[in-house]
């Protein structure tokens, strides 16, 4: 998998120029597939990722991939704490989206756990906070498992944005006010 040092760079200390960036998401863009999301040729053997939940406090370092498979007890404990935080409820979150996490850390070098600020969400918390905002979709992919709101700590926002638009595997929306991303494993577009 391509990884420029420049972005490692860029996601520390929030310096990147315009060529680098392109030359970064032109390599990353070359190593996903349409689908599934990755190119699992250039993967490693094994794939771990780090979460901590914004709502519960609660955090979770597993490998989710080895032996050329996912690890059912690693995949129960991701949808566990992707959980609706409001309801308790759990759902199965796409493994996809979790290979789209592990690449978008991967490829903006930083070490930190992804900070969760929405992954599964119930049809009545959707519902609930589609009331309350305008910005939330009435059929969103939170309730499918195929979406979440995320910030990674050491990366500049605007920096994580651009490496998910330029991975083009799914929805990306921006919200700088909250601090977080959106990426989803849908179709590909952005707001």
């Amino acid at each position: 998998m391509f990884k420029s040092k420049d972005v490692v760079t860029r996601c520390q200390s929030g310096v990147m120029n315009r060529r680098s960036f392109l030359r970064w998401g032109t390599g990353v863009a070359a190593s996903l597939g349409l689908s599934p999301v990755l190119a699992t040729a250039n993967l490693p053997a094994e794939r771990s990722l780090s979460f901590l939940n914004t709502h519960t406090d609660e955090s979770l370092t597993t490998t989710y991939w080895a032996d050329g498979d996912y690890v059912q007890g690693a995949v129960e404990e991701i949808n566990f704490i992707l959980r609706d935080h409001r309801t308790g409820d759990i759902h199965s979150i796409d493994e996809q989206l979790v290979d789209l996490l592990y690449v978008l850390q991967s490829e903006t070098g930083s070490k930190g756990a992804l900070h969760i600020i929405s992954g599964y969400r119930s049809p009545a918390t959707n519902s609930m906070l589609n009331k309350r905002s305008s910005g939330v979709a009435k059929r969103s992919y939170h309730m499918q498992g195929k979406a979440i709101d995320v910030r990674l700590p050491g990366c500049n926002l605007k920096d994580l944005h651009a490496a998910a638009l330029s991975l083009k595997a799914g929805g990306v929306g921006y919200y700088p006010g909250s601090d977080f991303i959106h990426v989803d494993v849908g179709p590909v577009r952005r707001w």
